[in-house]
């Protein structure tokens, strides 16, 4: 009588165990869904973070010295030559 109920808490387990596994999947942390299609003036941009390589579209996270976020294209001429400024001011 004891071993069905042993194994009835072994099935249960696995299968808690499971769900929390499939719920906890391992994916990008941000990607951008919305453009910004202005321009800032550099004066107000402190980082940037490239998306992640299974996001959808490519990106770059403009961060503020506000903190705020932004998305915008990583081919556009101003963001390209925002982004290779904020990496000498780095160096």
């Amino acid at each position: 009588m004891r071993a069905p109920h042993v194994l009835l808490l072994c099935v249960l387990g696995a299968a808690l165990l499971s769900s929390v596994l499939c719920n906890n999947a391992l994916g990008p942390s941000a990607c951008c869904f919305h453009m910004y299609k202005g321009d800032r003036p550099k004066a107000r941009i402190s980082s940037y973070q490239l998306t992640d390589s299974r996001c959808p579209k490519k990106g770059v996270f403009f961060t503020t010295k506000r903190s705020r976020k932004f998305c915008v294209r990583p081919t556009l001429g101003w963001v390209q030559s925002i982004m290779k400024q904020l990496d000498e001011e780095s160096l």
